[in-house]
């Protein structure tokens, strides 16, 4: 049991501190496989308990440490009062997935993730010696025999689609075990060795097939879950309030969003008046919305790659000259060495291959390295289909979005913040900071100049920020007001001029990631109304440097502590 430091003789200092320890700690070992995706090596060496007896003492540690935090909170400093918000917000997350979503009791797909993730990683360690990868399997294995026993006292319901793929996924391992696993080993052991490994093995699948037969028997018969990933008014209110931490409900964020997307369609057509008079001075200029900012967009689309590797080698141009820019502009601090690749997605990404994605560095892991993977379309692919794409991934917009992925965006934020004193702020990150900060060193590096004041890269950074508020205005009609994905992509296509590409790819976000896709928006609003007001506070002693710096240097922390943070930091 965590023991206050209040009631120790502790400062609250020393509390908060020794909460977060104690926390990080529980949480690598209740989630060791988590745990090593995140650059803890050592917790290669564990496996997941979930028990109904592990789960409920993590439960109640969570609920002891939530009362923990709640005496000794005003007694704290900023910085304190910040790690003790990030630590509260996890802790309101593992209550709400534990407590009510409660997947040990309501989703086999729960278990037969678990059992699929259990060896791979060990056989694909490239820190394990072969025998140690044994050791670790067999005990692996043994864990595996636990988690199946676990999901037949516990598993009580769960929709049709995933229990669909539970069954799909532990037949594949069941076979792993028996038929593939012990070939995998066999040039490490002795033949002796073998066979009582192979033993293990079959041992181990007979298990999986005994909890297989269990949902097929018990659980597919009567299931009562939907397969609807939509939420619904209240539960998407909750969920809202805990992933923002704060009382913002859905009708306000509908109203934000919309009252974004009014003003930024104005703000389009002002930029496409003004590029169409300087492209075509003896042109007349169209008086209707669509004609007017379509002529433009049309335009700035034709600026486009024809080819993969032509994009490549483009993209890894911009690259180096936003580094230069952001350097020569001192809009922030570029460390000196770089740790990144840049690479086309490959086709094995999935969706993520047609949308990009950046993969940072493990956050405590001894290996830096980052890459962006660029979204892409094979050549070989029909013409028409490569069209669209490039036409959505011109090179204006990418000439911004190389701002937005990697100088100063994300990739030098998650640079920077692998070095952040505060294990709390780089385990358990505020969810509006990331797309949020992205988004501002977009509207920071135009403001500077970025392409030389190019009128068309405005108008697809303006589109861009049409599209973030269409994605948080659309999450509330699809959640809360039954919108179905014909009327979200009309209203995104008519209203927001989303992009082909990225209309195809909304609806599914919206479904998979209600929350994080209205980060775009309400991230960028908060750091937006910051940085107005410091420029306004401070007035000709602001520097755009010492802003950026100070919001990379605090790390992913609630937006609305900034202001507190730069009352103390810059006077």
């Amino acid at each position: 049991m965590l023991v206050l430091g209040s009631r120790n003789g502790f400062s609250a200092r020393e509390g908060i501190d020794a909460l977060c320890g104690e926390y990080v700690s529980t949480w690598t070992m209740f989630y060791p496989s988590r745990a090593y995706s995140r650059g803890f090596q050592g917790s290669i060496f564990h496996f997941e308990d979930f028990s109904q007896k592990k789960i409920h003492s993590w439960i109640e540690f969570n609920q002891q440490t939530l009362k923990s935090i709640k005496n000794i909170m005003p007694k704290l400093t900023v910085d304190e009062r910040i790690n003790a918000r990030l630590l509260r917000t996890q802790i309101l997350f593992e209550l709400d997935k534990w407590e009510k979503e409660a997947p040990h009791n309501n989703s086999p797909g729960f278990y037969s993730g678990n059992i699929a993730q259990a060896v791979p990683r060990v056989l694909n360690s490239n820190i394990l010696m072969p025998g140690e990868k044994v050791k670790l399997i067999l005990q692996r294995m043994e864990k595996v025999r636990i988690l199946c026993e676990a999901g037949k006292q516990m598993l009580e319901d769960g929709s049709p689609e995933d229990l669909r793929r539970s069954i799909r996924t532990l037949e594949r391992s069941a076979a792993f075990f028996e038929d593939r696993l012990p070939g995998r080993v066999k040039e490490w052991l002795e033949p002796l060795e073998l066979e009582k490994f192979t033993s293990e093995c079959r041992n181990t699948s007979n298990e999986v097939q005994s909890l297989l037969s269990f949902i097929k028997d018990k659980i597919e018969p009567n299931l009562t879950l939907s397969d609807s990933p939509i939420l619904g008014r209240e539960k998407y209110a909750q969920k809202l309030k805990l992933y923002t931490d704060s009382d913002l409900t859905p009708g306000q964020l509908e109203k934000m969003a919309f009252k974004e997307i009014q003003e930024v369609r104005k703000i389009m057509a002002e930029a496409a008046v003004a590029y169409l008079r300087e492209a075509y001075p003896d042109r007349d200029i169209p008086d209707e919305y669509d004609a007017l900012v379509n002529a433009a967009l049309r335009d700035m689309e034709e600026n486009r790659p024809s080819t993969e590797q032509e994009y490549l080698l483009k993209l890894r141009d911009f690259a180096k000259l936003a580094e230069d820019f952001v350097r020569k502009k001192k809009i922030a601090t570029i460390p000196k060495n770089q740790t990144l690749s840049i690479e086309l997605a490959p086709e094995s990404a999935g969706p993520s291959a047609r949308i990009g994605y950046v993969r940072p560095a493990p956050s405590f892991s001894p290996n830096p390295w980052t890459t962006w993977f660029l979204a892409n379309i094979p050549d070989s692919f029909p013409e028409k289909e490569r069209e669209d794409f490039w036409r959505s991934f011109n090179f204006h917009f990418k000439k911004f979005i190389v701002i937005h992925e990697l100088f100063p965006g994300h990739y030098i934020q998650s640079k920077i913040t692998r070095e952040n004193p505060h294990p709390v702020r780089i385990l358990f990150p505020y969810g509006l900071y990331s797309e949020g900060w992205a988004t501002l060193c977009e509207r920071v590096a135009l403001e500077a100049g970025w392409d030389n004041g190019n009128k068309l890269t405005l108008l697809a950074q303006l589109r861009k920020r049409l599209e973030n508020a269409n994605r948080a205005y659309t999450s509330v009609q699809a959640h809360c007001r039954g919108w179905s994905e014909e009327q979200v992509l009309e209203f995104s296509v008519k209203t927001s001029l989303l992009a082909p590409q990225f209309a195809k790819s909304l609806w599914g976000r919206l479904m998979r990631s209600p929350m994080q896709i209205t980060s775009y928006f309400l991230g960028y609003k908060k750091f937006d109304e910051i940085y107005e007001a410091e420029k306004k506070r401070l007035g000709p002693k602001f520097r755009t440097l010492d802003f950026m710096d100070t919001i990379l240097r605090a790390g992913p922390v609630p937006i609305d502590e900034f202001p507190a943070i730069f009352a103390t930091r810059q006077n």
